[in-house]
């Protein structure tokens, strides 16, 4: 049985997740009002059969069948570009940590500490505490409430480094460094997996 819960965004760890989450929300009040409107005028067109032949032009309805799309693309632009450069905005980290994909493995450096670094691979199945497909024998470890710039980066094909409940996902591109910037405001556990489809394996690439 499908629950709300299953079909929706996951618990916020991050302030950015929380503004994606009310831009969802905002955008499928919008949308559930345009489907309702364009619904009811087909609906409507069905069942009408009055015509009018005299109707040449109509320059009121001309207007506002302009303006309202105008406006409604209006209202989801402001909230989507004040989104994104919030996504970008990376201003005095107070750490950097590094992610550096492999196939079909992470590799996380933490270059503020006496260059800590470690491989992360899937865990097998023996253990059934652990979450299928999900768990990894080393877990990146971030402080919460600090501002944290994350690194991304590849050495054989492009993986995407994702973690949905904090609202990142970036790309790692071999020979080039992709950043984000990220702060979780609670403590907890969270899973992600690669996001790009980077061969044979790439379904065991968990986060």
């Amino acid at each position: 049985m499908t629950t709300w819960p299953n079909i929706y965004l996951q618990d916020s760890s991050s302030p950015l997740m929380e503004q994606l989450i009310m831009f969802h929300d905002h955008i499928m009040f919008i949308l559930m009002m345009v489907v309702t409107t364009v619904s009811y005028i087909m609906i409507m067109l069905l069942f009408n059969k009055k015509t009018d032949r005299n109707l040449l032009e109509g320059q009121m309805i001309e207007l506002i069948w302009t303006v309202t799309p105008t406006m409604t693309l209006f209202f989801i632009a402001t909230p989507s570009l004040r989104l994104l450069y919030l996504m970008d905005e990376i201003n005095n980290p107070m750490m950097t940590s590094k992610a550096v994909g492999h196939q079909w493995y992470w590799t996380y450096e933490y270059s503020d500490f006496n260059d800590t670094e470690f491989d992360s691979y899937m865990t097998n199945q023996e253990n059934i505490n652990d979450l299928r497909l999900l768990d990894v024998d080393n877990r990146m470890v971030l402080p919460s409430n600090t501002f944290i710039r994350m690194i991304v980066t590849s050495t054989d094909v492009i993986h995407s480094w994702t973690l949905p409940s904090s609202g990142v996902k970036i790309d790692g591109t071999p020979g080039r460094l992709n950043q984000a910037s990220m702060m979780l405001n609670r403590n907890g556990l969270m899973f992600g997996q690669c996001s790009e489809i980077c061969g044979t394996n790439h379904s065991f690439m968990p986060i």
